[in-house]
């Protein structure tokens, strides 16, 4: 019982190390499990109509911006896939919300929300407009926190010291890299783009402290 409370008191204690983190997690598992109990019909109607595809953007930008980012469209695979998002909100946006601040972090995920949405669906009605895709893909479904995820996965790459930086970068950009030379599609655009706008803001990583050594971890766990 003594190392179950233990155990229990770091888990709290990490949590609130990154509320912001955790928050937008628990709107995220709400609105999943009120997508699990929707019909498939309604549910794609429902999430269309909160889409920042480019019907909705012209019509609602600041609305849809905002609730794209409540959803992920994984109702039909609850608990699973909110168990996957839970994991990347932990690997990734606790750690650059506990090093960055939670106003810095937040900057970061709203950089890449937002302008890689408008990049990609920018590129989108462009295509629409050159005949290159049908007129149908203004109304695209297009949810979900990836561009977001993405960006601080670009940011991240400056709390590792060099030479690992390299090295996670490489796999950073072959993760996000790869679709888009492969068959690309405007959300892998957007993906790449987002990576591209977290390494811009290396602005909001100056003064957060020395980069993290791997070398030294490995140390400490061997004692």
């Amino acid at each position: 019982m003594r190392i179950d409370r233990g155990l229990g008191q770091r888990v709290w204690a990490y949590v609130c190390s990154a509320p912001g983190t955790y928050l937008w997690l628990a709107v995220l598992f709400v609105t999943t499990v009120a997508l699990h109990h929707m019909s498939p019909h309604f549910e794609q109607e429902f999430l269309r109509q909160r889409s920042t595809n480019i019907h909705e953007l012209s019509n609602n930008p600041g609305r849809v911006l905002l609730q794209s980012a409540m959803w992920i469209d994984g109702g039909d695979w609850f608990p699973y896939e909110f168990l996957y998002v839970a994991f990347q909100y932990t690997v990734f946006h606790a750690q650059a919300e506990r090093w960055l601040g939670t106003l810095r972090w937040l900057m970061v995920c709203v950089a890449a929300h937002v302008l890689a949405t408008l990049i990609s669906e920018g590129a989108l009605l462009r295509a629409v407009h050159d005949g290159v895709v049908k007129h149908s893909a203004v109304n695209t479904l297009d949810i979900g926190v990836s561009y977001a995820l993405a960006g601080v996965v670009g940011v991240l790459a400056y709390r590792i010291v060099a030479p690992w930086r390299y090295l996670y970068l490489a796999g950073v950009f072959f993760v996000y890299g790869e679709p888009l030379a492969d068959s690309p599609t405007f959300t892998d655009l957007g993906h790449f783009v987002s990576v591209l706008i977290g390494l811009a803001c290396y602005p909001l990583v100056l003064g957060r402290g020395p980069a993290w050594d791997p070398r030294e971890t490995v140390s400490a766990l061997r004692g």
